[in-house]
């Protein structure tokens, strides 16, 4: 459905545009660009919001508002954007946690108009990763978003801030030119030479080439979100990084490769899916487990909610691994309770480390009697987190365990290997969390803050807190405040998955797929995919 009114080019470039003029801005101590900033943002915002709830039709599958302008036509780019159901509530996602993270960033003074100016940047280039109908500039934008992020650390982060930079620059960079080298294959295969999302879902590629397209796009979305064994890079970022940035990493940039893995290796390429599908359930109970032991050894308070991210972006993995519409749509769940719940976790050690100016859990202790709000409220994010009924994660952790374990494509056993191992990965992040909470909060005051001036959340940070509490909540009593925008996508993205099923076939040669796939179901998968298909038309 195209629109007459450019409301998505609108609300890509606005942040970039407004950040212009901050240079120019008359300013000395940082105060007016900080309302500035924080005006376009929840702006933006608004926009955002607008948009995505009254023109936004979550009965339609397909991309809506489209607008599509030629840009560089000697290289085939496109000025195309359009949303959807998987793009929608990451955009939302977006709007909200770097608008809190512009509030969040009230107390830099360091160069205070190039931290906005990027800041505002990061924001086109993110609501512009999403809306991207077009491959190419999909990597643009995603390119786009590396330089403020490498800056925003290399500037304004911690002691070791330009190993983290570097470190990360490298990672992704690297990851990224998979992308541009698979786009641009998928682009010139076939007569027809084109970088339209929809275009290149129509091709039939050779099933080899296919495999790997969907390995390129698979690695660099690996390093992104991160997958092990791709994750150093992330405790290191989020250590050194400044509090307003660990927000944006956590709550949005580890989603764009969970939104990449669904629109570009399911949804473009779904008979690679088949033979990839087993390899990305692994992977994700790799990341569950492996990141949530990895997070009950860290004494650094950062870096212990970064190895919690790894953990549970591990279930994104698993529920795109599915093959069911549940699973699917859990891994969107969990892409926005994370994004909202990480953004809250990071701020709060934010506010903590402001009082006490050191992240080592073991120079902390008893700052429940001193800051008893932020102990409430940080309580409130760890019990999300750990996936509290009640709260978002418990409902995407759900949705994702049913969707795999109800998944008749994998082999019983595997099936229930998968589930017990990602079961334990949850009971690990109870563990970790609690253990962490007793530590910060409970016993007696460390020696080392004896000299520290107490003061609990000030108003700016209660609103901020509440602001990402409240809708992780909302969405844990009535989920449907989310799934409803993209329930039938997800039904779509899934049927024509399952519609690909004959591919296997093939597959049963190898032993691996022969004791993980479930071959006497996917006769019966087929059909009801089929069955599915038709009622959706």
């Amino acid at each position: 459905m195209e629109t007459a009114f450019p409301w998505l080019t609108i609300l890509t470039l606005l942040p970039l545009v407004a950040a212009l003029p901050i240079p120019l801005l008359p300013d000395q101590d940082g105060k007016t660009v900080r309302w500035y900033a924080l005006g376009v943002g929840l702006v933006e915002f608004a926009l955002l919001a607008w948009t995505c709830l009254t023109q936004y039709d979550g009965h339609e599958s397909g991309f809506q508002l489209v607008e599509s302008y030629p840009w560089i036509p000697q290289i085939g780019l496109n000025w195309s954007l359009g949303m959807d159901g998987i793009s929608m509530p990451l955009v939302m996602l977006t709007g909200l946690v770097t608008t809190l993270a512009i509030a969040a960033a009230w107390n830099v003074t360091k160069r205070p108009r190039l931290f906005f100016f990027l800041i505002l940047a990061m924001y086109s280039a993110q609501v512009g990763v999403f809306l991207a109908k077009d491959l190419l500039l999909f990597f643009f934008m995603w390119e786009l978003e590396l330089v403020p992020v490498y800056l925003l650390i290399a500037i304004w982060g911690g002691a070791k801030r330009r190993y983290a930079a570097t470190k990360f620059i490298l990672y992704t960079a690297l990851g990224s030119l998979f992308i541009l080298v698979a786009a641009l294959a998928m682009a010139f295969y076939g007569n027809h030479y084109t970088f339209d999302m929809d275009e290149l879902a129509m091709k039939n590629f050779p099933l080899a080439l296919e495999l790997l397209l969907y390995a390129g796009f698979a690695i660099a979305f690996a390093v992104k979100l991160p997958v092990f064994p791709f994750h150093t890079w992330l405790p290191d970022a989020h250590g050194e990084s400044p509090t307003p940035v660990s927000m944006l990493l956590a709550g949005i940039l580890l989603k764009m490769a969970g939104y990449g893995l669904i629109r570009m290796n399911i949804e473009m390429l779904p008979n690679a899916h088949i033979y990839f599908a087993p390899i990305l359930a692994i992977l994700g109970v790799v990341n569950i487990v492996y990141g949530a032991l990895n997070a009950f050894a860290q004494r650094n308070l950062k870096r212990r909610i970064a190895y919690s991210s790894i953990s549970h972006m591990g279930f994104v993995l698993l529920g795109i691994a599915a093959f069911t519409d549940l699973g699917i749509s859990g891994a969107v769940l969990q892409m926005v309770s994370h994004g909202l719940i990480a953004a809250a976790m990071f701020f709060l050690v934010g506010v903590t480390y402001d009082r006490t100016h050191t992240l080592a859990m073991d120079d902390m202790g008893g700052l429940a009697q001193q800051m008893p709000r932020t102990f409430a409220l940080f309580v409130a994010a760890s019990m999300a987190s750990l996936a509290l009924p009640g709260m978002s994660g418990f409902v995407g952790e759900l949705t994702v365990f049913l969707g795999f374990s109800s998944s008749d494509v994998y082999s019983p056993a595997f099936r229930a290997t998968v589930t017990v191992l990602a079961a334990a990965g949850v009971v690990l992040s109870a563990v970790y969390l609690l253990s962490m909470l007793r530590e910060i909060f409970y016993g007696a005051q460390s020696e080392k803050l004896a000299g520290v001036e107490w003061s609990d959340l000030k108003p700016r940070e209660l609103v901020i807190s509440l602001c990402l509490l409240a809708p992780i909540v909302a969405i844990g009593v009535y989920p449907k405040l989310a799934t409803q925008a993209y329930d039938t996508k997800v039904v779509e993205v899934a049927t024509r998955v399952r519609n690909n099923f004959p591919v296997v076939a093939r597959t049963q040669n190898s032993r691996f797929y022969a004791a993980v796939l479930n071959a006497p179901k996917l006769a019966d998968a087929t059909a009801t995919g089929a069955a599915a298909e038709v009622a959706i038309d």
